[in-house]
């Protein structure tokens, strides 16, 4: 059973998009996945997002991915939301994902414009409506026009609302005005999905995160977005501005390179990347040293 939820915060508040742990030769790692969503549940999360773009989605095959969230739900499900990433740009293979996702476990389900075909409007609306009504999960739309090609437009994002399973939005879009506007006119829960943009997206109303840097800072997004939520704005920007380097210096490459990489610093279960990805350079190693202890990060 899922962790208890409030329509505000269907999915808790603080989320890592966690990466997909491998062995040596490149397997699935499913130990260390379970050793490390214990781990970053322990440091606060009230939820993980699995299969997403950090966990490497679009080389983990499906019978793969099937097979994670059943290995993350049995770790840490009875503790915090597992979200499974199923989205693609061909809405048959979503909706096939989206309900194997379901029968593994998973308590809800993370649906990312489809990217590459840049369908119009009225075809991200038929994708993400057909996907809802395939299982009986509540879903999380994702909006990163950076990767897809395509933004989820105001009008279309007021539509998907009225879906009684389409319940909140992951903001990667990097515009404050239009996520205003979309909070203001709709009942979906917002999460960031733009480390830097965290607070200033809780200050517009989003009630929480998905996060790449809670691999490594999850006790601190925590503790920001309580100082927020309790009318603490001079700590909440305090623990932001302490945080910078951290946003920054995990995103100088692709998020998934540069959190393999600190995790590995930190001894943790995340092992190699599979191509296209590859592993950071000795000198680009020695930069994110030196941007996480900036960040008060132990290594």
């Amino acid at each position: 059973m899922a962790p208890t939820s409030t329509p505000q915060t269907p999915f808790g508040r603080v989320l890592t998009a966690m990466v997909t742990p491998f062995t040596a030769d490149g397997a699935l790692d499913l130990d260390g996945a379970q050793q490390l969503a214990a781990h970053l549940v322990d440091a606060g999360n009230d939820g993980l997002v699995i299969n997403g773009t950090t966990g490497e989605s679009p080389t983990v095959g499906d019978a793969e991915k099937n097979d994670l969230v059943r290995a993350v739900v049995d770790a840490v499900g009875d503790r915090a939301h597992v979200v499974a990433g199923v989205g693609t740009n061909d809405t048959r293979h979503s909706i096939e994902l989206a309900r194997a996702a379901e029968q593994a476990g998973a308590h809800g389900l993370l649906t990312v414009t489809p990217y590459y075909n840049k369908p119009p409007q009225e075809g991200l609306f038929r994708h993400f409506t057909a996907i809802a009504d395939s299982t009986a999960l509540p879903v999380m739309l994702y909006d990163i026009p950076g990767r897809s090609g395509v933004p989820i437009n105001t009008e279309t994002i007021v539509r998907l609302a009225e879906h009684p399973r389409i319940v909140a939005n992951k903001d990667a879009k990097g515009d404050l005005g239009r996520a205003s506007w979309a909070i203001a006119r709709s009942d979906l829960a917002w999460y960031s999905g733009d480390d830097m943009l965290n607070l200033p997206l809780l200050s517009v109303g989003a009630c929480g995160f998905v996060s790449v840097v809670g691999h490594v800072v999850t006790p601190e997004l925590r503790a920001m977005l309580e100082a927020h939520l309790t009318g603490d704005v001079q700590k909440a920007t305090e623990i932001h501005q302490k945080l910078l380097p951290v946003f920054t210096g995990m995103f100088r490459t692709q998020g998934v390179i540069t959190t393999k990489a600190a995790l590995a610093l930190q001894g943790r279960p995340g092992g190699p990347l599979r191509l296209p990805m590859v592993e950071l350079t000795p000198e680009e190693t020695a930069q994110l040293k030196i941007d996480l202890a900036a960040g008060g990060v132990q290594l």
